[in-house]
C-alpha cells in the first residue's frame, strides 16, 4: 500500500481510519524536522508505538516517574539489557523487578501518549511501509484503532476548555488553603489524586508535567479539574533571580547533551539501514565510538535511559576543572562528531555521508531553540558547524588523493 504524503493534506485521524479499515499490518512513520514517530499495526489493529529522540516516551523514565523502579535497579536492568541484547522490558521480568503484566501496563501508557500526542500535529511528512514489523518491540499490545480515534479527537475538543483554565508557563501552582465546597467530602479520582501531592507551591505547570507519572494531557485534565473544583489555584509568578546562576552550565551541558545526543542517533540509524545491525561493519562502527563521553550517549542505544545517561555524563565533566570544562568538553563533542561523519564517508561512500549530513543539520534547529541568548553565548551552533565543516574539508582531502 503506497500511503505517503503530509498531515498538511492528510489528518492524522483519516490515516489511522484508512489503516483499521483496511485492516492493514505495518509501521506508520511521521517525522518532522525534530521529531519522529512509529506506530505499528496488525490486521488494523494498533499493537506498537515508538519515539525517537524525545526523552518523556523512554520506557525506563517512564517506570521512573511511575514510581515502579528506583534508579539503582533501572541501571543494573539496562547493564544487564546491554549484555545479554535482551529488551529492557524482558529484562526487568526476568530480574524479577516487574511482572508481565506491569511491563504492559505500563508499556501501554507509553504507547497511548505517542499516540494521541500526534493528534496536535499540524504538519509532518508520513510513510506506511506495509507487512513491516516492530523491530524493537519489546511487548505488543492490541489497541483498538477505531477507539484510538475516538479518544484521540474527544482529547483535542477537551483541551480548548483546558487550557482556558490552566495557568502560565512562568506561574507556580499551589494548593488553596480553605477550599470552597458545598459538601463535607470532595472525592478525586486516582489521577487528581497523584497529580495533588505534586503541588508544593513552588512548582509550575511545566514541573508538574516533568514530575508526573500519568502522561502529559492526563496531568493537564486532572490540573484543570483540581482547579476548577477549587482546590488548587495560582501561587504567583516565578521570580527571574529564584533560578541559581550555578545552574548555568548544568541548563547549556543538556542543551549540548540533547543536540549531539540527536546527531549520533541519526547517523547511528543510517549506518543500520545501509549495513544492517548484525553487519560485522556495523559492531565495528558501534566498538569504535564506545569511548570517552560517548558512552553516556544512548543515541548509540535506544534502549538506554536519557536521564541517567545525562546524570552520569554530568557528573563524569565535573571533574574536569572548571576553567577548562566547557572547552573541554565541547571540543571532545565536535571531535566525536566530525569522526562520524568522516568514518561514513570512508567506508559507505560519498552518498550515504551526505544523507549523514543532512540528517545531523536537520537536528540543530529544536536543541539551538532552547535559551537562545545562552546557545549564542557559548557559540554551540558555531562550534556544530565548524565540527561539520571540519569533516567536509577532511572528505575533500581524501577524494583528492583517491
Amino acid at each position: 500500500m503506497g500511503l505517503v504524503g503530509n498531515l498538511k493534506t492528510v489528518s492524522f485521524p483519516d490515516i489511522l481510519q484508512l489503516l483499521a479499515t483496511g485492516k492493514k499490518s505495518g509501521i506508520l512513520e511521521i517525522t518532522t524536522k525534530a521529531r519522529q514517530k512509529e506506530i505499528a499495526f496488525k490486521d488494523g489493529a494498533i499493537i506498537f508505538a515508538s519515539s525517537i529522540n524525545s526523552t518523556e516516551d523512554l520506557f525506563g523514565n517512564l517506570l521512573l516517574k511511575r514510581g515502579k523502579i528506583s534508579k539503582d535497579d533501572l541501571e543494573r536492568a539496562i547493564m544487564m539489557h546491554k549484555q545479554t541484547g535482551r529488551q529492557l522490558g524482558t529484562t526487568l521480568v526476568d530480574m524479577n523487578l516487574f511482572e508481565k503484566d506491569e511491563i504492559i501496563e505500563c508499556l501501554k501508557l507509553q504507547i497511548e501518549e505517542i499516540i494521541y500526542n500526534l493528534f496536535s500535529w499540524e504538519e509532518g511528512d508520513f510513510k506506511f511501509n506495509e507487512n513491516v514489523s516492530p523491530r524493537n518491540a519489546q511487548f505488543t499490545i492490541e489497541l483498538s484503532t477505531m477507539n484510538v480515534i475516538m479518544e484521540g479527537t474527544r482529547r483535542i475538543d477537551e483541551w480548548v476548555e483546558i487550557q482556558k483554565v490552566l495557568p502560565p508557563d512562568d506561574i507556580k501552582v499551589k494548593l488553596t488553603m480553605n477550599p470552597k465546597s458545598k459538601k463535607d467530602e470532595i472525592k478525586l479520582s486516582i489521577d487528581e489524586f497523584r497529580i495533588l501531592s505534586l503541588i508544593s507551591g513552588d512548582r509550575t505547570l511545566p514541573d508538574i508535567i516533568q514530575a508526573s507519572p500519568i502522561g502529559e494531557f492526563v496531568t493537564y485534565r486532572a490540573l484543570y479539574r483540581l482547579i476548577i473544583a477549587g482546590l488548587v489555584e495560582s501561587g504567583g509568578q516565578v521570580v527571574a533571580g529564584e533560578e541559581i546562576v550555578n545552574n548555568e552550565e548544568e541548563v547549556i551541558v543538556s542543551i549540548l547533551f540533547s543536540l549531539y545526543n540527536n546527531c549520533f542517533y541519526r547517523i547511528r540509524s543510517l549506518v543500520e539501514e545501509v549495513v544492517g545491525d548484525q553487519n560485522p561493519m556495523f559492531n565495528k562502527y558501534l566498538s569504535g565510538f564506545r569511548n570517552g563521553f560517548l558512552i553516556y550517549f544512548p543515541g548509540f542505544d535506544p534502549g538506554a535511559d536519557t536521564k541517567i545517561s545525562f546524570d552520569k555524563f554530568y557528573a563524569a565533566i565535573l571533574k574536569i576543572p572548571a576553567p577548562v570544562r566547557m572547552h573541554s568538553v565541547m571540543s571532545a563533542l565536535e571531535h566525536m562528531l566530525d569522526n562520524q561523519l568522516e568514518y561514513v564517508f570512508y567506508f559507505l561512500g560519498s552518498g550515504i555521508y551526505r544523507k549523514a549530513v543532512g540528517r545531523v543539520k536537520k537536528e540543530i534547529p529544536e536543541p539551538l531553540a532552547m535559551k537562545r541568548e545562552m546557545v549564542k553565548r557559548f557559540h554551540i551552533d558555531e562550534n556544530l558547524d565548524k565540527s561539520i565543516r571540519k569533516a567536509a574539508m577532511v572528505v575533500n582531502l581524501m577524494k583528492g588523493a583517491s
